[in-house]
């Protein structure tokens, strides 16, 4: 018997897909567990499978066409089947994004062209729009982050050469503001960002840690070992360490009651080329460094490949968002909902620091814990800070 298979919630804050790409033709033979089609969620690009085996009878949505979640996308029975009935319900469409400008936008500086035999660093878009157009991608300089290619770098290159700049005095067309559609993962964003600032009564607790024993015992660990840790990994466990501590912190907003968090999953924010996105490091606080340094490595790959499953980037319970590697000093982040808080954190500085009433030379880093004032009060904020502060200023604690 034919069935009808439906746009799939990807997310659990997705309301429509777009489909990239169709895999398959109608008349083809499928399995389940095959994949039949790319689709761009609000947070990754992902493949989606078939979840029966037959013959493909009918595609719903074209290429480029946004899909709401629950609405047709393909029927999936024998060869010959009557489907007229699964025909009577037209799929709900979503908005089509509007056509891209032609101008390529300003870009910083790119990094030059890969060379071959080297992993092509470059996000599933970029890859994308370049197999289309028969574009050789490594031969593309990427001005994404570390030298990725991305979006704006292929469409330059489809754009031809860059012309030469006018004399300044001149108003020119290149100047002229160019209008960027929204993606379903900026859209997402700006939703859910503007609900949390204007919902959820912020407030911030900063707190500035001395990092001179963190730097010696990270250098210590990375000395002659195969597993290098970063700061970051530090960070991760530290917060995590610091919430088991203070179990208060680890908690959300339930409406009606407060939900207090069995386990720390910490949601770390990662850039790409569409905005950001939070996979979650599971139970960080029972993980050692090694394994946390591996895990966040592996997820943070995977989420600029696009290829983050839902359960990689959903129900966290605590946000870690690191700026330090951009030489952002301070910064206040807006809180990831349904979550309680998130801990920005900034750079390494070398900064003049009294010690024994003696000013030497030292290491800071500042950190800025953005609370939900209606789960997390100002005392239980600042004892988390505290936590964390005596941790990385003790690390041999970081082994509790």
């Amino acid at each position: 018997m034919a069935t009808k298979m439906l746009m799939p919630k990807l997310s659990d804050t997705m309301e429509e897909g777009i489909i990239l790409k169709w895999r398959k033709k109608e008349g083809e033979s499928v399995k389940a567990g095959e994949v039949i089609a790319d689709i761009q969620s609000d947070k990754a690009d992902m493949e989606q499978e078939a979840y029966d085996s037959g013959v493909l009878l009918k595609i719903f949505p074209k290429e480029g066409e946004g899909v709401k979640v629950g609405a047709p996308l393909v029927i999936i029975g024998k060869a010959g089947e009557d489907v007229t009935a699964l025909l009577s319900d037209a799929p709900a469409k979503a908005a089509a994004p509007a056509a891209a400008p032609s101008a390529p936008a300003a870009s910083p500086a790119p990094s030059p062209a890969q060379a071959p035999g080297t992993r092509v660093k470059a996000s599933p878009l970029a890859k994308r729009i370049a197999e289309e157009n028969a574009i050789d991608i490594a031969a593309i300089a990427g001005s994404g982050p570390l030298g990725r290619v991305v979006k704006r770098d292929v469409e330059s290159r489809l754009g031809g050469a860059v012309p030469s700049a006018a004399p300044s005095a001149a108003v020119t067309a290149s100047a002229a503001p160019r209008e960027v559609p929204l993606s379903m993962m900026r859209k997402t964003i700006a939703k859910r960002l503007l609900e949390s600032k204007t919902t959820i009564p912020h407030f911030y607790l900063t707190a500035e840690v001395s990092m001179k024993k963190a730097m010696e015992f990270r250098a210590s660990l990375n000395n002659g070992g195969d597993v290098k840790i970063s700061f970051n990994d530090l960070v991760v466990k530290a917060a995590a360490t610091a919430l088991r501590q203070n179990p208060k912190a680890n908690s959300s907003f339930g409406g009606d009651r407060i939900i207090e968090h069995g386990r720390v999953d910490v949601s770390i924010a990662v850039a790409v080329d569409e905005g950001l996105i939070t996979p979650v490091l599971r139970n960080a606080d029972r993980k050692g460094l090694a394994q946390i340094s591996a895990e966040t490595k592996e997820l943070a790959a995977k989420a600029r490949d696009g290829k983050l499953k839902p359960e990689e980037f959903t129900n966290g319970t605590f946000t870690v968002s690191n700026l330090g590697m951009y030489d952002v000093e301070s910064f206040a982040a807006i809180i990831n909902p349904p979550e309680g808080a998130i801990l920005a954190v900034g750079s390494i500085r070398a900064v003049p620091v009294v010690e024994n009433g003696q000013v030497t030379a030292g290491h800071t880093m500042k950190v800025t814990l953005s609370c939900d004032h209606r789960v997390i009060d100002g005392a239980v904020g600042a004892q988390f800070l505290q936590s964390f502060k005596r941790i990385l200023e003790n690390p041999a604690l970081l082994a509790l």
